[in-house]
């Protein structure tokens, strides 16, 4: 039961150092959509008939519209990407062992594969996942 316990939390830590990955993610898809709809007024409306049409002021400003929610929305995921690092990081360095601040760093700011840390830090990967566990059991998530 215990082992449960400690599987659940350690798994509700990973969750929470995600948060400043998901972040990232979620902003790259924002910007790929701004692109398109910026994308998709260089072109010209059509209309059923197949026939190019001027744009009337209404597509206009439903453009305009669309575009402005998510450069907001895009502004907004970045406040909280920010939040999430600062509050992520501030965690991270109040570990003791500098090894295992490296591997939480380099794993869940970085988002580096397990081979990749290993060889920054220069330790056979089995010593990583050591590093990551004993981090996650002294890490401190409220």
């Amino acid at each position: 039961m215990q082992t449960e316990n400690l599987k659940n939390e350690n798994n509700a830590k990973k969750s929470y150092l995600r948060k400043y990955r998901k972040h990232g993610k979620r902003i790259k898809r924002i910007e790929a959509e701004i692109d398109e709809i910026r994308s998709m007024k260089m072109y010209p409306s059509m209309n059923n008939d197949g026939m190019p049409h001027g744009s009337s002021q209404n597509d206009l400003s439903s453009y305009a519209a669309v575009l402005q929610e998510r450069e907001e929305e895009l502004y907004r995921e970045g406040v909280s990407q920010v939040q999430s690092y600062k509050d992520i990081a501030f965690r991270i360095s109040r570990l003791e062992d500098q090894d295992e601040r490296d591997v939480l760093f380099y794993r869940y700011i970085k988002g580096y594969d397990w081979w990749k840390i290993a060889q920054i830090m220069d330790y056979s990967e089995s010593w990583i996942y050591e590093l990551h566990g004993r981090a996650l059991r002294k890490i401190e998530i409220s």
